[in-house]
């Protein structure tokens, strides 16, 4: 199978390359690069550092995979950078490898960085995430699965975001957003259950009433966290993926709800 590479692009001795690779014209590809079957590298791409790269990644002009971290706690070593598969690095997108040696940052599978969105070190990344342009999620971050993160928004170290949530443009995220969940503002808040996102995704109107009934129950209710906890085990739904998931989520906070 073949593999097209410019003759004016740089792949360094030791870069591990899979079937049918396209690198473009000054592209480069570091000597600790793993890259599988089906990647495509756009003129002017970097993929560097300790990464691997899954099967039919596509990395557009100027952008950065796998480049050192800003944490000024590192240290010299091999951290490091996994990517699955079918993830998208529009221009200028940079995604940072670990701090400390045998640390890693880590995306899923299916994931959109949309021109100059930044993934910081040590994130931990689950599948179809859309992150906007100008966006940047800092050091020590999780986020779940189908999230939306918009324009111009900032996630805060060590914040988790969960599945299904949408963190709303220019927002300044420096607390937990639980799933299901729209947070807008500065700082960011929760202001409503992603109907639209859980409708398009499948959710039943059973289970997006539930969800709505959670956001009552944490936001609109008075209720302190703990009280509502213990509200949310009672109700009838207890045993449902939406009580059972938002539950946890918010039992596993460390920041506190947005």
């Amino acid at each position: 199978m073949s593999v097209k590479i410019h003759p004016t692009a740089i792949v360094e001795p030791g870069a591990k390359l899979g079937h049918n690779i396209e690198i473009g014209a000054y592209a480069f590809v570091g000597s600790d690069v793993t890259l599988a079957d089906g990647c495509r590298l756009q003129h002017h791409a970097v993929v560097e550092g300790f990464t691997q790269l899954g099967q039919d990644c596509e990395v557009f002009p100027f952008a950065v995979i796998g480049g050192r971290t800003q944490d000024l706690k590192a240290r010299p070593g091999k951290p490091g950078l996994k990517i699955g598969n079918r993830n998208i690095f529009r221009e200028y997108v940079s995604v940072h490898a670990g701090t400390q040696e045998g640390e890693w940052t880590i995306l899923g599978d299916d994931n959109v960085m949309l021109a100059y969105s930044h993934i910081a070190h040590d994130c931990v990344v689950g599948n179809h995430l859309v992150i906007s342009s100008h966006s940047a999620v800092a050091g020590h971050v999780h986020v779940g699965n189908h999230v939306n993160i918009g324009w111009n928004a900032g996630v805060h170290q060590f914040c988790n975001v969960g599945d299904y949530a949408m963190v709303a443009a220019c927002s300044k995220c420096v607390q937990d957003v639980p799933p299901f969940v729209i947070a807008d503002g500065n700082p960011c808040e929760s202001k409503m259950i992603n109907i639209v996102g859980l409708k398009r995704a499948g959710f039943s109107e059973v289970e997006i009433a539930t969800a709505k009934t959670l956001y009552q129950l944490f936001y609109r209710s008075q209720l302190n966290t703990t009280q509502a906890l213990e509200k949310a085990l009672a109700l009838p739904e207890a045993n449902s993926r939406m009580v059972q998931a938002f539950v946890k989520f918010v039992q596993e906070s460390k920041r506190g709800l947005a």
